[in-house]
């Protein structure tokens, strides 16, 4: 990459901070400030702790008042996008409806912590679906995607041409399939979308969302 022209406003040093948000005391933030950002304040997730940039020319006092604001943001955010097990069963029944037809009655439905090299499985004689937690904050759009696919697998096993038919209606399998793919790739995790029809044990081998403001 090629040197920035001298001429250029250069971003401000990192500085680390402390969050003062109720959420977490604890929690890592490393401000990250920059003169070419002038209205907008942003922030994510990134190696257990969250990044917040913000313009240069903003005072200690703004800087905390926004660390606070874009926590409780990004707070929020993962919130409605880590629905309980209750919930993640309703949605199962919306998709069986929707995709196929109602078909598809899983008995249970829920989030497990034991599947790190898959994103979901089930077992067709015992109606049961579990979602591997790392789903927990990814789009709605894909989390849909893997509980389809699961839900696909009461009705069909294997991955034949019957079994993608049914996955056909979903309008954003390609889109999910490859957002999987990537986070696998940067994870260095195995793709195992298509973990499917198995028991529920599975071996203990071992994030993005982000938030916007403007000013």
């Amino acid at each position: 990459m090629p040197a920035e022209p001298a001429r250029r406003p250069q971003a401000a040093p990192i500085s680390p901070a402390r969050s003062t948000s109720p959420r977490s005391v604890q929690e890592e933030v490393e401000v990250r400030r920059s003169a070419r950002r002038r209205r907008t304040v942003s922030a994510y997730r990134e190696d257990g702790r969250t990044v917040v940039l913000l313009p240069a020319r903003m005072s200690e006092a703004e800087e905390r008042r926004w660390v606070g604001l874009m926590l409780e943001k990004l707070a929020r955010q993962e919130k409605r996008r880590r629905p309980t097990d209750e919930v993640l069963a309703e949605r199962a029944g919306r998709l069986s409806a929707q995709f196929l037809a109602g078909r598809a009655r899983p008995d249970s439905v829920r989030w497990v912590t034991n599947q790190n090299t898959r994103w979901g499985s089930c077992t067709p004689a015992e109606g049961s679906i579990r979602l591997s937690h790392r789903l927990q904050g990814m789009p709605e759009y894909v989390v849909d995607y893997v509980l389809l696919h699961e839900l696909a697998h009461l009705l069909v096993p294997g991955h034949g041409p019957r079994f993608w038919e049914l996955l056909e209606a979903y309008p954003r399998t390609e889109r999910a399939r490859g957002y999987l793919e990537g986070v696998a790739a940067t994870a260095r995790l195995p793709h195992a979308a298509d973990g499917d029809e198995d028991d529920e044990n599975d071996e203990n081998d071992e994030d993005g969302s982000g938030a916007r403001v403007g000013m």
